[in-house]
């Protein structure tokens, strides 16, 4: 279904064209003065230059033109109904105006009866893979990982939803050096295992010897060991280089590493209402690394700097210097540029994606521009692939830094959640409006509402305030408010179908969507019907522009103007039927619309609040 801006813009070209000017001037956008009016065009201010003429005196054509011309709608066969209420041209030179509201009903009957409400698949089907979440494998979650979970899964939400084929990938930390640690923690700590008897020749137990909270001890403890003993450090490295070169005893280690962290990521990420197409990580680059590495060199791309092996990447018109990116350290070792190297690799062998999107904190930008530069330079990926590195800002406390816990340390995402969890569980108790299982139910729905809604709502890129307090509140611009929107329609729909059981009707879907919505009977019922029309165009700008803010921007509003058309309209009381049912159809779309959005940010909504 095509875009309300994109309908209007038609009709703008197809009038600049009439009266003899480049239909390009046509271009439409929301107004700035809603006071005045509802769209505007300012082509003819452009125009001006190009055909020596006043701005106004364009203007004052394209307007005659309009209001002579046969409109062309094709919003539910309203190809016959007049698009504008009023077009207005002003000084100097803008073109105010305003849609009919029959038009704009008609518009929104054709949403109720589209497909995704009438958003338009636009992917083609394009693959793009989205790689986010990066958690290290041995270590719990915590806050740190709460931006990119969230982000990419609504970014993978929007783009499967406009038609790519989307594809999620965890990457873990899943290598290096802190392998060799833990394996030597574990030594320590129970050197009777099988795993440390050279002489050993059976088979390696299937079960982990660690639990995973022992694995969350050990891991950190060998790290802080590791930086005052030398010697339990070179006993790490090489513990890292035998596991590295397929030593059997660590591999087994290895792999029960593996198994316990993945069922303890999976059960945290699934808390979040997030999921991967791909639980990948660095260990699956590794047998591509060696023929990337001889590669380079063969070809010339790579050579040696103070020992290290490294791939120039600077462009003459960088506005800064960039360093060479370093693809093999003086040591011999690999670096995170060649593991990412390494996994594009293989990525474009088993997807050939025509996008990446890598979701990070900002301060890898460096390391992304490197990466993506020298897949570029060596071909593994087409010139045209787009490589796009969202960088994202952190979550600070109400001191401006990075959140902690109370204690200082850094909170673990399942007590983050939790904590939240409680917050919204306390609120709703005070209204005792439901028992407390019940309560405890919605307060898990409603606090990662709070919890996702309060990050998504922000620029990705920007540093925010985690407010436990306002993100919890149910007013103002906050994921609870969001949900108590549409839990109260919910209400409303629920008493209509009582009041008409109670009649001997039968609301079913049918019957409401029997006849269409009506034209806007005030001036906050027309609010309403405008903003659900921008519904489209809103969720492609998101994902286009790679934005979820703007989405709980939309919905926001949406709310607000569900408000304020509630606030002053007597729904369940309006006396004429065909109005009242108008209404509920109306409240319907505003639902659905909701709901849809919702959902590509990664939540739900209860049934009561």
């Amino acid at each position: 279904m095509k875009k309300i801006l994109d309908l209007i813009a038609e009709q703008m070209r197809a009038a600049f064209e009439g009266c003899g000017y480049a239909a390009d001037y046509g271009k439409v956008t929301l107004s700035n003065r809603p006071d005045l009016c509802e769209y505007q065009c300012n082509g003819a201010m452009a125009a001006a230059k190009a055909y020596h003429k006043k701005p106004i005196d364009i203007a004052n054509d394209v307007v005659a033109a309009l209001k002579g011309q046969t409109p062309r709608g094709e919003a539910a066969d309203n190809a016959a109904l007049p698009m504008f209420e009023s077009v207005e041209a002003v000084m100097p030179g803008f073109i105010n105006l305003k849609l009919s509201g029959e038009y704009l009903a008609a518009y929104l009957d054709g949403m109720r009866g589209e497909d995704k409400l009438g958003a338009e698949e636009t992917g083609g089907g394009k693959t793009i893979i989205v790689d986010y979440g990066g958690a290290n494998v041995a270590k719990p979650l915590h806050v740190g990982h709460l931006r990119t979970a969230i982000i990419g899964e609504c970014i993978k939400r929007m783009g499967n939803y406009l038609g790519y084929h989307m594809i999620g990938d965890v990457h873990l930390g899943d290598w290096g050096l802190q392998m060799g640690l833990i394996i030597e923690e574990l030594r320590d700590r129970k050197p009777e295992l099988p795993y440390f008897d050279e002489a050993y020749a059976g088979e390696y137990p299937q079960e982990a010897p660690f639990t995973i909270s022992e694995l969350e001890q050990i891991y950190p403890a060998a790290s802080a060991r590791s930086k005052e003993d030398e010697a339990f450090k070179a006993r790490a490295q090489e513990a890292t280089f035998k596991l590295q070169n397929g030593y059997a005893p660590f591999t087994a280690i290895w792999r029960h590493i593996m198994n316990v962290s993945l069922a303890d990521l999976k059960k945290n990420y699934a808390n979040l209402n997030v999921t991967f197409d791909l639980w990948k990580g660095e260990s699956d680059a590794q047998p591509y690394i060696p023929g990337l590495i001889e590669d380079l060199q063969k070809r010339g791309l790579a050579y040696e700097s103070e020992g290290a092996l490294v791939v120039d990447i600077a462009l003459p018109d960088d506005p800064k210097e960039l360093p060479p990116c370093i693809i093999r350290k003086s040591d011999g070792a690999a670096l995170y540029a060649t593991s990412d190297l390494g996994t594009i690799i293989e990525r474009e062998r088993d997807y050939a994606p025509e996008e990446y999107i890598y979701i990070t904190d900002k301060r890898q930008e460096l390391h992304f521009i490197q990466v993506f530069r020298v897949a570029k330079k060596a071909g593994y990926v087409k010139p045209e692939t787009k490589m796009t590195h969202m960088m994202c800002g952190t979550m600070n406390g109400r001191d401006g830094k990075p959140f902690k816990t109370r204690a200082g340390g850094v909170m673990r995402l399942e007590n983050l959640i939790r904590e939240i969890g409680e917050a919204v569980y306390d609120r709703i108790m005070e209204n005792r409006t439901m028992d407390e299982e019940e309560a405890r139910r919605a307060s898990q729905i409603i606090g990662l509402a709070a919890l996702k809604y309060g990050d998504l709502s922000n620029q990705v890129s920007k540093d925010y305030v985690f407010d436990i307090d306002r993100f919890t509140s149910f007013e103002g611009n906050t994921g609870p408010y969001i949900l108590y929107t549409i839990v109260r329609i919910k209400s409303i729909l629920a008493r209509y179908e009582q009041e008409q059981a109670e009649n001997g009707e039968n609301m079913s879907a049918a019957k409401i969507g029997a006849a269409g919505i009506r034209p806007a009977g005030s001036a906050e019922e027309k609010s309403l019907m405008l903003k659900l029309s921008a519904y489209n165009d809103v969720v492609e700008a998101a994902f286009a522009e790679k934005a979820p803010h703007k989405l709980c921007q939309f919905i926001y509003e949406l709310s607000d103007a569900f408000g304020s058309f509630y606030n002053t309209t007597m729904i369940l009381k309006e006396e004429d039927q065909e109005k009242k049912a108008g209404y509920i159809r109306l409240i319907c779309l505003v639902k659905d619309v909701l709901e849809s959005c919702i959902h590509l940010l990664g939540f739900d909504a209860p049934e009561r609040m």
